[in-house]
């Protein structure tokens, strides 16, 4: 019997994630070693293999083969635009993908302004803006925090997780429109999932078991 690979976006992910599987009987020990410099962990009695990933390279990980299985957020998933299956909403881990700015900006996003957008996701925010509501605007990319962007001149809008709102709160910004819930999500490989359809399905259905219970 071939491994089954698990790709899990480093972080909080990860570790809910191993949570959740304990819970059906999937375990990795040696993965619990904090000073461990191992890449690939192993359980050889249920010929699983897991690795670390960061969260953008979990959907590569997973279209190409390498991983058969991957968790990763949803705003990954919609950044990335690879070419898998998503299979299951996990749940947790749950938060919103928002346009954000000052109160002001949000009469000109009522009147379709070209404004420009402050991202650390230029795919979603091109697709919600161009594609879903024809507005033309410019986006900007930015890898640090994109609240700074509105407060100083370089945007009229970021385009951003939403948690909890008390960052935007205390920096004098809103939500003002919604674009979509997000989640950790489980993802499998095209090919992976035709092989070893079995053995993948085995494993959702455990899943979804535990989660139910938990609901």
């Amino acid at each position: 019997m071939r491994y089954l690979t698990f790709a899990l976006a480093k972080g909080r992910l990860a570790k809910t994630s191993l949570g959740l599987f304990e819970k059906i009987g999937i375990t990795c020990e040696e993965m619990k070693d904090k000073d461990t410099r191992k890449l690939i962990f192993t359980n050889e009695e249920q010929k699983l293999k897991f690795f670390l990933a960061k969260p953008s390279d979990v959907p590569t990980y997973v279209e190409y083969g390498a991983a058969d299985i991957g968790i990763v957020g949803k705003d990954t998933l919609l950044e990335e635009g690879r070419r898998l299956y998503e299979v299951m909403d996990l749940g947790f881990g749950a938060c919103r993908m928002c346009v954000c700015g000052p109160p002001e900006a949000k009469e000109m996003l009522s009147r379709n302004e070209i404004i420009r957008v402050a991202t650390k996701y230029p795919g979603i925010a091109k697709d919600y803006f161009i594609n879903q509501k024809n507005q033309t605007v410019e986006i900007i990319k930015l890898n640090g925090s994109v609240e700074l962007a509105p407060i100083v001149g370089l945007s009229e809008v970021i385009v951003d997780i939403v948690e909890t709102g008390s960052t935007l709160k205390e920096n004098g910004l809103t939500v003002l429109e919604e674009i979509c819930p997000l989640s950790a999500r489980i993802v499998v490989n095209q090919v992976s999932h035709r092989m070893e359809h079995e053995r993948i399905s085995k494993f959702l259905t455990d899943l979804n078991k535990v989660l139910h219970e938990e609901a």
